[in-house]
Parts: C-alpha cells; structure tokens; sequence
C-alpha cells in the first residue's frame, strides 16, 4: 500500500529554520523531519512512498538520491573518487518523488498523483509525528464504508484556561488544559481512490472543499487516537520535540496506540 506524504508546503510559520528549505526537510536529531515521519511508517510495514514535491522540490530529490551517503560512514580517495563505505544506511524503501507544483493546492497536489494511487492509500503531512497504530486505522477506515478516514487528536492547548464568574473572579485556572471535547484533524489518512475524483484541479484546498463535501455526504470517518501526537509547526514545537529526544524519548517511534 503506498503512502502519500504532502511536502510541498512553504512553512512559513517556521520561517527563519525553513525559508531555505521545505518544511519537511528541517532537521530533527540529525534527519530531516520528513525521514522520521516515513521511518515510522516503514516500522509498521508500509514503506511505499510517494512525496507530493513543491517548494525547493529540488532539495528534497537531491536529499534522496545522496541518502546512503548523508546517513553511512565512508572512505573516500580523492585522487580517484572511489569510495569506500564502512557503514551501509540502505533502508529497504520504495521512493516515488513527484513534483506537483509550487503554488498548487493540497487537494491538487492529490489530483496530479491519481495516476499512482490506483488503491486505497495512506496519507499524511510532512509535519507531523505520532504512533498511530496504522493497522488498526486501515482496519477501522474498512469498517466504516467509508471513502476517507482521518486520525483525530486532542493536543493540549498551548494557553491557560481560565474559568470566570460574572464578577470577573477566577475560579479555576488550569495551565495548557486538554479539551477532551475538541478533536482536530491529525494526518495520518487513510483515503480511496474515489475521492481523487471530487477533485477537479490544482486550485482545490483538500481540507476545505474535499472534506466537507465527504463529511455533508456521509462518507468520512475518524478515528480518535489518544496516545502520542505532535506536529512541528513553529519554532517552539521543534524545540519541544528537540527537548523530547534530550531526553531519550522518542514517542513516535512506539508502542502503538
């Protein structure tokens, strides 16, 4: 089953770390942010991927042309060119780079791929990590009857809540309270081919005509996913993730939940 990850975002919200490259190519813990969301696919069996390129598409093939060599040790005589390699990064996975353009929409971006996506497929952000248990989406997604099934999260506000009286007294006051009322969309997709169909060109936003329209229609579902889920968005999500891994956790990778 291939899996379409969306990288062709300007990240502009996280501008000063990404202005020169995608989004998904800023790196975490010495990868890029896109190698650890497709590591955490391939832990559970689906390592047949298709990137949706856009901005800087060039940065994201010349990144996996080179893999082997970005992520192994080796000796190089620079007299002859010949190298050496002492330790193999070879990861057994299936790479299809498409360029879907700079200015297309997400839901173009899906359209200009339709001729790849001939099944059902999986499908997620270039920004987002989380260990989703992709076997049991597929398997709620097939017992839904549905033509699009979404991963819904419930992350932590970033502000206070305050509870006020009407004479302006606090009553309570939690810090970065979990709305447990409030789910969101979180990626990790799983979408069937049919719905390329409703799609009628580069200028359709995915998450803001094609959703709804499946919604109004009966045809989306969403399965609730308690366990870990963080996006990286913003400077300080990177910095969040980063003091993760500084402290030897890296949630993403599992158990699955």
């Amino acid at each position: 089953m291939k899996t379409v990850i969306f990288a062709g975002g300007f990240g502009t919200r996280i501008a000063t770390q990404g202005s020169d490259i995608p989004k998904p190519m800023i790196q975490l813990d010495g990868k890029p942010m896109l190698w650890h969301i497709m590591d955490s696919y391939a832990r559970q069996g689906f390592d047949d991927f298709v990137i949706a390129l856009g901005y800087r598409a060039g940065v994201i093939k010349d990144y996996f042309l080179h893999i082997k060599e970005q992520h192994s040790d080796f000796e190089i005589d620079l007299s002859t060119g010949s190298v050496q390699f002492i330790s193999d990064y070879s990861p057994s996975w299936k790479v299809t780079l498409v360029d879907t353009g700079v200015s297309t929409m997400t839901g173009g971006r899906l359209k200009r791929l339709e001729h790849l996506l001939g099944s059902t497929f999986m499908l997620t952000y270039g920004d987002g990590l989380s260990n989703i248990d992709l076997a049991a989406l597929l398997s709620f997604h097939r017992s839904q009857d549905a033509l699009l099934t979404v991963s819904a999260v419930n992350p932590s506000s970033r502000y206070g809540k305050l509870e006020l009286e009407d004479n302006g007294r606090v009553s309570d006051f939690v810090e970065k309270p979990e709305f447990s009322d409030s789910w969101i969309n979180g990626g990790f997709m799983v979408v069937e081919p049919k719905v390329l169909e409703l799609i009628s060109g580069d200028e359709v936003v995915f998450e803001a005509e094609t959703m709804p329209l499946l919604a109004s229609s009966g045809r989306m579902s969403a399965r609730r996913h308690t366990g870990f889920w963080h996006c990286m968005d913003t400077l300080r999500d990177k910095a969040e993730l980063e003091a993760m891994i500084a402290s030897g956790s890296r949630a993403w990778q599992g158990p699955v939940a």
